[in-house]
């Protein structure tokens, strides 16, 4: 029987600030101007249900934001970008999260007031909304610290209405990285980029990196920025590139990423398929300030494989 969603994404709600150009602070009330601002859609959840839906995808989101202005922002963005909010528990009183992304060039840093950003726990997420979806996707792993305990026991809980599951965790400030054997064991899809990899694993190299994870989860495809991407299975060892784009930031670029690796992984694409739709989609998404304006069409992307 189909399904209402193919993917359901339980995730954070924040929107970004983004404020680029000579963008390093003078303290000492110095004023100092930028080239240029936007406030866009943030969050890797939403930028990644956000690329799925442009990609073809219906996309249900279960998160919390506050009945503020950037909770509302964040939601008709959403909307806009046709992914369903019907799910999303807004909280009344409650402050949303705001990412202020000091952008300059391919470097970046991040000042994050949490908000609502971790208060999404698995109680929240019901069966009967699991049943409507074929996925489901968790990104932001060490954000949503309410979720964390109970996310194995969600993706047991998912995978036994018979979705899969995939799991972006982004980086682990305290560097420790502990307690993800069970985790990935209900992990159908692990995507974290070669530093994260890395680190999970104890790993010099990303292909030894690949190797251990390949044991531990059914599929990961590890990102590698402009060098590409490397996909690992029980059965294949695969390796794509990317293709050249003129960056204007690499905001969203992994969820993007991400979003092309779960299109293809559902439609039942080759692994080297789905990496390189993953490659192209995350490519494409820097050419445009924020995480969703520069994210392709289908048809798009397609057009930008590079050749064979």
């Amino acid at each position: 029987m189909a399904h209402p969603f193919d993917v359901l994404v339980a995730g954070e709600i924040n929107p970004d600030l983004i404020l680029s150009g000579d963008v390093e602070p003078a303290f000492g009330q110095v004023e100092k101007l930028v080239e240029n601002t936007a406030l866009t859609i943030g969050s890797s959840s939403v930028i990644f249900a956000c690329g799925a839906a442009r990609l073809g995808l219906k996309v249900a989101f279960i998160g919390k934001c506050g009945d503020d202005i950037f909770g509302r922002f964040m939601l008709e963005q959403m909307q806009a970008h046709q992914v369903d909010i019907g799910n999303v528990i807004v909280a009344k009183g409650g402050s949303t999260g705001l990412s202020v992304i000091l952008n300059r060039g391919t470097d970046r840093a991040i000042l994050t007031h949490p908000g609502l950003i971790a208060d999404l726990q698995a109680s929240d997420i019901a069966d009967s909304l699991l049943r409507q979806a074929s996925h489901l996707h968790v990104a932001s792993y060490f954000l949503q610290t309410n979720l964390q305990p109970d996310l194995p026991a969600l993706f047991r809980r998912a995978r036994s209405f018979g979705l899969t599951t995939s799991l972006d965790t982004n980086y682990d400030p305290s560097e420790q990285w502990r307690g993800f054997d069970e985790l990935l064991a209900v992990t159908n899809v692990f995507l974290p980029n070669e530093t994260e990899a890395k680190s999970l694993t104890g790993a010099e190299n990303v292909e030894v990196a690949a190797d251990r994870l390949k044991v531990k989860t059914e599929t990961v495809a590890i990102k590698l920025g402009a060098e590409g991407a490397l996909g690992a299975s029980q059965s294949q060892r695969v390796r794509v590139t990317s293709i050249p784009v003129n960056v204007v930031d690499t905001v969203g670029a992994g969820d993007s990423f991400d979003a092309g690796f779960i299109y293809g992984y559902l439609n039942q694409w080759s692994m080297e398929k789905s990496l390189q739709l993953a490659c192209v989609c995350g490519a494409l998404s820097t050419q445009k300030a924020g995480g969703t304006e520069g994210q392709p069409t289908l048809a798009n992307a397609m057009q930008n494989f590079p050749p064979r």
